[in-house]
């Protein structure tokens, strides 16, 4: 497909189609033919990515998404998305081996949420992680903002659980999550010291969305929505005035 981006997506299937849905409405668009073109590859059954990163399982996700890669590619996209923070473990080898640059969740979100603190005047210093264990563990958000001179902070063992409930048994099992529930860890890591927490995880992003958690929590950034905007930027498209 000409001028396509191509979706890594199934990791999760309900965040593949919000990621989706955020594009289509961040891009100032009046008219079908002004939205970005998406090929996406909906590949639920890919295998759990926190579960081969902690050594509970012996199957790995990365063959299957770099075949998906490659196989967006050579349909032609430009370039590849995949939303997921947890399969950004595997980043540099799903680049290496795609045949096309794939955008980075976490850079991304980096990025964004040192732009909100030089909106305020302020540097952002240490930055709170809301994530799977996969991702927690990989450390990949410390990696890249680490490179950028911010600290990483995650949550404590009792309120990780907590996040892995939400995640888990909540969210992916298409149940509820409260409010309260979302606000307790991220008041969680505020109180040690963060500037900024991010949504690390993209179900986590359905939730933010749904309770419109951003509204009254400047602080919070979501990884899923930081994305969709690199994309939007990236295809040479303006952002709808109100996501500017």
């Amino acid at each position: 497909m000409k001028d396509a981006v191509g979706i890594i997506g199934g990791v999760g299937p309900m965040a593949t189609v919000y990621f989706m849905d955020m594009i289509i409405e961040m891009t100032d668009a009046v008219k079908d033919q002004d939205h970005i073109n998406m090929l996406v590859s909906n590949h639920a059954t890919i295998p759990d990515r926190t579960e081969f990163i902690m050594g509970r399982s012996d199957e790995s996700p990365l063959d299957v998404m770099v075949e998906d890669a490659r196989m967006l590619a050579r349909s032609g996209c430009e370039f590849l998305l995949i939303p997921c923070n947890t399969a950004h473990y595997f980043y540099k080898e799903i680049e290496r081996c795609a045949g096309a640059p794939v955008l980075n969740i976490i850079e991304e979100t980096v990025k964004l949420a040192q732009e909100r603190m030089a909106a305020q005047g302020k540097t952002l210093r240490r930055l709170g992680i809301m994530a799977t264990e996969g991702t927690i563990t990989s450390g990949t958000y410390s990696y890249y903002a680490g490179a950028m001179g911010i600290e990483c902070e995650a949550p404590d063992e009792e309120f990780q659980k907590k996040v892995n409930y939400i995640i888990y048994d909540r969210i992916k099992a298409g149940l509820d999550v409260t409010e309260a529930e979302m606000m307790e860890v991220i008041d969680h890591l505020r109180g040690k010291g963060c500037d900024v927490v991010v949504m690390g995880c993209t179900e986590l992003s359905i939730a933010y969305k749904d309770m419109s958690i951003g509204i009254n929590n400047p602080d919070v950034v979501d990884s899923l929505e930081a994305l969709a905007r690199a994309t939007v930027i990236k295809c040479g498209k303006q952002l709808r005035v109100n996501d500017k």
